[in-house]
């Protein structure tokens, strides 16, 4: 598998973003792609796909919960999720970029997110934003698991 990714740049791309998307969307988390990336391509191109392919993934999977579910953490009434939710509208900048950096591409912050009535323009600037660093503290320690194990 790794040698046919590697021999087709674009389409080995393209699979792997469809399959990180659709694994998300089914509650894959995002480590075991982004693992397969650094074992695949190297610590810098690995994360460099991962990247791409987790903000394209949580941007998929929001359109989809959003169409599916639409805002309905908003009809909830109980005082944890209200009072939850009034903290993400009073800071929805820090708290979507800090959720990132704290649980990267998890798919059930994907769902509560999009089902929060956030804006999807918010949404995905903060996922830019948040998961640079998680991802490049994850391919440092992929790399130096894979290095120890003599994987590559």
């Amino acid at each position: 598998m790794r040698q046919v990714v590697l021999q087709h740049e674009i389409g080995g791309l393209m699979l792997f973003i469809l399959l990180f998307s659709l694994g998300n969307l089914i509650q894959i988390p995002g480590w075991v792609f982004l693992a397969a990336a650094v074992l695949t391509r190297g610590r810098f191109w690995g994360g460099a796909v991962t990247y791409v392919a987790a903000v394209t993934s949580c941007a998929f999977t929001f359109v989809t919960i959003r169409a599916l579910g639409g805002d309905a953490l908003r009809l909830l009434e109980n005082r944890v999720a209200v009072r939850t939710l009034r903290e993400l509208d009073a800071h929805p900048v820090a708290s979507v970029v800090l959720l990132r950096i704290l649980f990267q591409t998890v798919p059930a912050l994907n769902y509560a997110l999009a089902m929060s009535g956030i804006k999807f323009r918010t949404y995905l600037i903060c996922t830019l934003a948040g998961l640079p660093v998680p991802i490049a503290l994850y391919c440092i320690f992929f790399d130096i698991l894979a290095t120890g194990l003599h994987v590559r």
